[in-house]
Formats: structure tokens, C-alpha cells, sequence
């Protein structure tokens, strides 16, 4: 398949080579001096802090009102729900039309949810199938809005500069997170919830005006899909048969389904275990952020996207939560957060990227759209099962679970990359050696009687 002007062709699929490099300029905020990307950044580090504002008040206005962790989890379900039904669908769109069109129209609706949500809040009308209905309409947008600003990036800062601008973005997100629920708990403590829906929805004015002044003459040209039939079974077959990019999928979406579930586990543990209020809800949220950035600012100086690195994160991840469910104390549990932070933000980046490097210009809407219906469209299967969980079982089992199930998905996935790359593993207790690393496998006695001779 042909790529357009200024865009490398995708590598061909290797399995037994577990890394997708790029050639950064260097430094860690390289990307940022590609004048249409920085305009991108400050209007997303603005629009994601009001984002959210919006997650932390509109989590904590349905435990308000209904004082059921279950409830929580039905709404985070139905706002990642059209991207489980709909979201290659999403990525088709994302790769057929201009992605800066697209997300000027993306960006205003998801702006216009956020002031619907204020007017009911503020005038003291608001009822929990409202938060339900708008929380649905913000996951219909995010079909479009995800894949075409996934894909996007690459049209403002090239290829060389691609992972080093999907660190950032994941920083410039996870700060927005630093900001966003302490601003949000102490507008909730003083003056309620409908401010936070306010502020979040005329945030949205900063990423739109980033987009109206952007020069297009400056973005990177790439080849847009015609219409046609069958794209998205293409999409789907292109993806089938590639390992580096299916088995970095799977295991995304066991984690995104099962192990990303912290608005219904600190929730609970806030409300159930540690008998606090909003101000503590965002405290937890501003920790894990904390770690997340230093995550996104590690990631932004690695020049690589490892798979092992991405198995090894997800272990640890799982780890982390299976300790941080049986921490006896608050502060222990707080303390968690913050690695619990930078693995979940690492496995988020080196999947990201090393999905988007390995795949052709034309075919990214799509499979980047796999890849978020995957991560995020998962969640409507797993939010009402852990909620319920943890409705039936308290806090620490609800976490326990997603703690094991991510633990056991990077164990699985991890064994399949190995088999996949012709690996084995060796143990070498010599002193001075690597005492456990993955080799080549080593062809078996009948291997070699059946090889021709040279």
C-alpha cells in the first residue's frame, strides 16, 4: 500500500524483534517545537483539565445520588459503550475525511455535554438518567474523537517524532490530571458539582481555537482511504495478520476491561473504607496522576517502544494493585497509587506507539480505532461486573480481581510474544553474564535432520 508525502511506510512485521524505534530530533520535549503540535498541546492541556473536573464531579454527583459503587460503574459503562458497538466505525471515518475537520466538530460536542450537564446540575433539576444520557452522547463523540486525534498527531510532527508526541500528550493529560481533581474536589466541597460541569465545558473554547490557527500548509500530508466496501473487515484482517500489533491489542484490552476500573475502586474505598469525602476522592486521583506524569516524561525519553517493556509494565501493574487492595493502612494505599500511575501510563504509551509505527499511513484510523475500542470499549463489559463485585464484596476484592486478571493477562500474552519470536528463556548464574534473558530458540535435533543441506 502507498504512503503519502512525508510519511515512512510502515515496517514489515517482524516477530522476532520486539522493538519499533523512531528517529527523535532529541529531548524530552522535542515535538513541542513543531509550532501546529505546541497549538495542539496548550489547547488539550487546558480542555483535559476541565475533562477532568467533569470525571471526578460527575463520578462523585452519581454516588450522591444513588450511593451505589454499581451506579458509578453503569456510568462509566455507557460512556465507553459506542466505542465498544461503534468505534471502527469511528476509525473508517477517521481515515476517510480531514482529521482537523473532524475534530473541530468533535471537540465542540464534547464541549456542549459539559454545559448541558451545568444547566441541570445548577438549577437544581439534575437526576441520575441525565448523567446517564449525557455520559452515553460524550462516548458516541469519542468514537470520531479518539481515532481521528490519535491519527492526527503524526500530520502535525512526523514520523520521526511520532512516539516522542504521544508521550507528551499522555503528560500533558496525566498533568491535566494533576490539576483537575483538586480543583474539582474543592469546587464540589464549596459550591457543588454543576461549577466543575461548567468550567470543563468552556475549556473546550482553547482546543478549538488551537485548530482554527494551525497552518495546514505546515501538516504532514498523508493518503486518506477512498470509500469503499469491506474497510472494515480489511481493517480487521490487516490487524489478524500482524502479532506486533494484535497481541499488543489483546493485551490492552484485558487490562482497559478488568484493571483500569479506578473510578468505581477509589469510590468505594474512599466512601467504604477510609469514610471520606470529595476532597480525599480527588487527593487519590491527584497521586495516581502524579506517577502517571513521571511515567509519560520517562517515556518521552526512551527512543524505543519495547514489548517487553509493555509486558513487564503490565505485570508489575497488576502486582501493584493486588498490594495496593490489601493495604492495611490509608497512607500505604495512597502511597500505591503513585507506581500503580506510571506502569498504567507506560503500558497506555508503549502500546500506543509501538501499534501506531508499526502500522501502514492509510490503514492507522482503523486500527487505532481497534485499539481504543479495545482499551476503552472493554469497559462497559468490566465497569458493571467490578462495580457489582464490589458492591457484593467490599473495596479490596473489587480490586483485588482487576489486580489479578491484568496480572494473569501479561503473563499469557507475554508467553505467546515469546512463542511467536522464536524465544526461550535462559538462566545464566555465572558471574559477569546476564543471569535471565529471552535468546533465540535453538532449532531441535529433528529441526535439523529436516533442513536441506547446504
Amino acid at each position: 500500500m502507498s504512503t503519502g508525502p512525508g510519511i515512512d511506510p510502515a515496517p514489515a512485521p517482524n516477530p522476532h524483534h520486539d522493538t519499533v524505534s523512531a528517529k527523535p530530533r532529541g529531548g524530552t520535549f522535542s515535538s513541542l517545537k513543531v509550532r501546529n503540535y505546541r497549538l495542539f498541546a496548550t489547547g488539550q492541556v487546558v480542555s483535559n483539565t476541565g475533562t477532568w473536573m467533569q470525571r471526578i464531579a460527575q463520578d462523585w454527583l452519581v454516588l450522591s445520588l444513588t450511593g451505589s459503587s454499581t451506579a458509578v460503574g453503569i456510568t462509566t459503562a455507557l460512556q465507553f459503550l459506542p466505542m465498544l458497538l461503534f468505534g471502527l466505525y469511528g476509525g473508517v471515518i477517521a481515515d476517510r475525511f480531514p482529521k482537523r475537520q473532524l475534530l473541530l466538530i468533535t471537540q465542540a460536542a464534547m464541549g456542549l455535554t459539559g454545559l448541558v450537564l451545568a444547566a441541570l446540575t445548577l438549577s437544581g433539576h439534575v437526576e441520575v438518567w441525565h448523567v446517564y444520557l449525557m455520559a452515553f452522547l460524550l462516548g458516541v463523540v469519542t468514537v470520531v474523537d479518539n481515532p481521528a486525534r490519535q491519527a492526527f498527531v503524526v500530520e502535525m510532527v512526523g514520523p520521526d517524532e511520532l512516539r516522542n508526541a504521544v508521550s507528551l500528550n499522555s503528560a500533558n493529560f496525566q498533568s491535566a490530571r494533576l490539576i483537575g481533581p483538586a480543583v474539582a474536589g474543592v469546587l464540589i466541597t464549596a459550591v457543588g458539582s454543576g461549577w466543575a460541569f461548567l468550567l470543563n465545558g468552556l475549556s473546550f473554547i482553547a482546543p478549538l481555537t488551537g485548530l482554527l490557527v494551525m497552518r495546514a500548509a505546515e501538516l504532514h500530508k498523508v493518503e486518506r482511504a477512498p470509500r469503499g466496501k469491506g474497510q472494515l473487515r480489511e481493517g480487521l484482517r490487516y490487524v489478524a495478520g500482524r502479532p506486533d500489533l494484535i497481541w499488543p491489542i489483546v493485551l490492552v484490552g484485558f487490562i482497559g476491561t478488568f484493571g483500569f476500573n479506578f473510578p468505581i475502586w477509589l469510590t468505594a474505598f474512599v466512601d467504604d473504607v477510609f469514610h471520606a469525602g470529595a476532597g480525599t476522592y480527588g487527593l487519590l486521583n491527584t497521586l495516581m496522576a502524579a506517577g502517571s506524569l513521571a511515567g509519560a516524561l520517562l517515556a518521552a525519553r526512551r527512543g524505543t517502544s519495547r514489548l517487553r517493556l509493555l509486558v513487564g509494565a503490565a505485570a508489575l501493574f497488576g502486582l501493584l494493585e493486588i498490594t495496593a487492595a490489601l493495604a492495611p493502612a490509608f497512607w500505604v494505599f495512597a502511597a500505591l497509587l503513585v507506581p500503580i500511575g506510571m506502569c498504567g501510563l507506560t503500558i497506555n504509551v508503549t502500546a500506543n506507539s509501538s501499534v501506531q509505527l508499526a502500522t501502514d499511513p492509510a490503514m492507522r484510523g482503523r486500527v487505532m480505532s481497534l485499539f481504543m475500542m479495545v482499551f476503552m470499549g472493554g469497559t462497559p463489559l468490566g465497569a458493571p461486573i467490578v462495580g457489582r463485585l464490589t458492591d457484593l464484596y467490599g473495596a479490596r476484592i473489587g480490586f483485588l480481581a482487576g489486580g489479578l486478571v491484568s496480572l494473569a493477562a501479561a503473563a499469557g500474552v507475554g508467553l505467546m510474544l515469546v512463542r511467536v519470536g522464536g524465544l526461550r528463556l535462559k538462566v545464566d548464574l555465572r558471574r559477569g553474564h546476564r543471569h535471565v534473558a529471552f535468546v533465540p530458540r535453538s532449532p531441535s535435533r529433528s529441526e535439523e535432520q529436516l533442513a536441506p543441506a547446504a
